[in-house]
């Protein structure tokens, strides 16, 4: 009987069960969880953002699945989950983005951005004939600076329940409890960007050790230069700078 009853509350998303749970939501968190990871960390000169592409057959080209995303000069959106449904997160995102230079004459805030879009995921948690995203966000950016003054850098997630998050370092995504150890243990307050970056790809080849360059995608939004990506080739380097890293650790414990 009570297997019947937990049916009958998987079929909408606008239902509370007994216990105060909406499975639904429960479930597309579970499709995030199931996805490759997304890394941001907070640095004292910008955010960095990596994300992880999972393809589906050695054929397909890695470059073609899009995890990471430019939603303003000064605000970078990550993604784990669905890939359709995060593209429909950052297309929404990006019509926000700009219907605020437009309305205002002024570039959004990176909070303010966060909350419309936390606002309308919520939105698919409470109508009936929709189902929630099947998809989280990471969304970092630069707050503020006017007048000479620089602004600040600062980053949040968005889950499926529409419930935003600030972080200082945070993963969404397969992997947490290992790539969150790392961040938790790596990250400080005068972190610098390339000490940010670094511990963006410490954490995820503690996920992956075997991790390639071109399935990463990593960008970083700093107050002076904005919006900026890196190149494969320039994730290699850095690969292979943290594998002699960990060789030369290996070899000082031999001894």
């Amino acid at each position: 009987m009570r297997g019947n009853d937990q049916q009958a509350y998987d079929r909408g998303t606008s239902l509370f069960s007994p216990d105060g749970r909406i499975y639904q939501v429960e479930y597309a968190r579970e499709a995030v969880s199931r996805g490759a990871p997304s890394v941001g960390v907070r640095t004292e000169e910008g955010v960095v953002l990596a994300a992880q592409a999972q393809a589906s057959s050695e054929l397909m080209e890695s470059e073609s699945i899009e995890k990471i995303h430019k939603l303003d000069d000064h605000i970078g959106g990550a993604s784990a989950g669905h890939v359709a449904d995060a593209r429909q997160l950052i297309d929404f995102a990006r019509q926000m983005a700009q219907s605020n230079h437009l309305r205002y004459g002024e570039a959004i805030g990176v909070e303010t951005l966060t909350k419309y879009i936390t606002d309308h995921i919520q939105e698919n948690t409470q109508m009936g004939g929709t189902r929630p995203y099947g998809a989280a966000l990471l969304i970092g950016g630069i707050e503020g600076g006017v007048e000479g003054e620089k602004g600040t850098p600062r980053l949040f997630s968005a889950d499926p329940s529409g419930t935003p998050h600030e972080w200082k370092a945070t993963i969404i995504g397969g992997g947490r409890e290992e790539i969150q150890g790392v961040l938790e243990d790596g990250w400080s307050d005068d972190l610098s960007l390339d000490e940010g970056l670094n511990l963006v790809l410490r954490s995820l080849r503690e996920h992956e050790e075997e991790i390639e360059a071109d399935s990463l995608s990593v960008v970083s939004i700093t107050i002076d230069d904005g919006y900026e990506t890196y190149e494969t080739e320039e994730i290699a380097e850095l690969l292979g700078a943290l594998e002699d890293e960990a060789d030369d650790e290996a070899d000082d414990s031999e001894e």
